[in-house]
């Protein structure tokens, strides 16, 4: 049996001792701590923790250790999970027309820089297909109309459960879902968009900041909500300009922005880096 790597994440009411409970019980096993952060939120009075650890052949097996946690995170009403990271999570992407995400989540899937499985890829359009399949993705041309919106998510729902995915990723998928599959998403399903909302809605946001003098733009990653654009954020990006760029410049860095903000979205969520807190995010970083 090798040495594999866990990642214990937690959250409870805070009080005194959280820390110590937690460290002395993997220490008392003689596991051995790579990394540890936590956070007491002084508003809502909620305790956070992210702790990686190992264990190797002289320790008890991981269901043992996560028995024996029980009463510890009984006591203190701990919501609490342990993952083990040499699972890859099962991550299906959809996207519209647009490329310049998938296209950046494609490359780090396949250099390995983001860990994960990419079962398949959906859109409601049948542009995108070749870049897909050549990296050996399955492609699913779904198109979508008001009309057909219902069928076409119910045939999204059953590719999700076939296939036992654990993450969607709308990359830049142009579609409103439906509160219906925002709930079955809840806390699954990441979209990416420019940090311009809500001040700038609707079409051409890039030529509306224009228009309005705008010094920074940017892009917001966030979990999808049946509140349009308002779900919980995950991470953001900004830009400085000024008055020499060109709405075609916005447009251009807001892409290299989207790309970088969404990867590392996926990444943070993947590496369980992300922890809800109400209708905010703990989260984590590097």
């Amino acid at each position: 049996m090798t040495t594999r790597t866990y990642v214990l994440t937690l959250s409870c009411a805070d009080t005194t001792g959280l820390v110590a409970a937690t460290a002395g019980y993997l220490a008392g096993r003689g596991i051995f701590i790579t990394e540890s952060a936590h956070f007491g939120d002084p508003e809502t009075g909620r305790f956070f923790e992210r702790t990686v650890f190992k264990a190797g052949p002289e320790q008890p097996p991981i269901a043992e250790i996560e028995a024996g946690f029980r009463p510890i995170a009984e006591k203190f009403g701990m919501t609490w999970t342990f993952h083990d990271t040499a699972i890859k999570p099962r991550v299906l992407i959809m996207v519209s027309k647009f490329d310049h995400c998938l296209n950046d989540l494609l490359y780090r899937y396949r250099t390995g820089s983001l860990p994960i499985d990419i079962p398949a890829v959906v859109s409601n359009h049948p542009d995108l297909a070749r870049v897909v399949e050549w990296h050996g993705i399955p492609y699913h041309y779904l198109p979508v109309t008001k009309d057909t919106k219902a069928a076409q998510e119910a045939q999204v729902l059953e590719l999700i459960g076939r296939l036992k995915i654990d993450l969607v990723v709308l990359a830049r998928y142009m579609q409103v879902l439906s509160p219906e599959l925002c709930q079955a998403l809840s806390w699954r399903c990441i979209n990416i968009h420019h940090s311009f909302l809500p001040s700038f809605k609707g079409a051409r946001p890039y030529h509306q900041a224009h228009a309005r003098g705008v010094k920074i733009i940017g892009a917001t990653a966030h979990y999808v909500t049946g509140d349009l654009d308002e779900g919980p954020i995950i991470e953001q990006g900004v830009e400085r300009i000024d008055h020499t760029f060109t709405p075609e410049d916005f447009v251009a860095i807001g892409r290299d922005i989207e790309s970088v903000v969404l990867a590392r979205a996926v990444q943070f969520h993947i590496e369980h880096r992300v922890v809800p807190n109400g209708h905010k995010t703990v989260v984590f970083r590097r």
